[in-house]
């Protein structure tokens, strides 16, 4: 697994995760909002498996 996801990707997407995982425990949004464990994860190893399949990368790092 290269890294994919930038520093700014990985923190809007840490914050995200946080917030909506926040609101789901204080019952302020349904379980759904469970969700935001995803971004989390992604933004906190720095892969996104959809970005993978579709060929995006938003780390400033080159393949070379």
């Amino acid at each position: 697994m290269n890294r994919n996801a930038g520093n700014l990707d990985r923190g809007l997407r840490i914050a995200a995760g946080l917030a909506l995982i926040a609101l789901a425990a204080t019952g302020t949004v349904g379980l759904w909002g469970y969700v935001g464990i995803v971004p989390l994860a992604t933004g906190l190893i720095g892969w996104c498996p959809a970005y993978t399949l579709l060929g995006l990368n938003t780390c400033g790092l080159r393949k070379g």
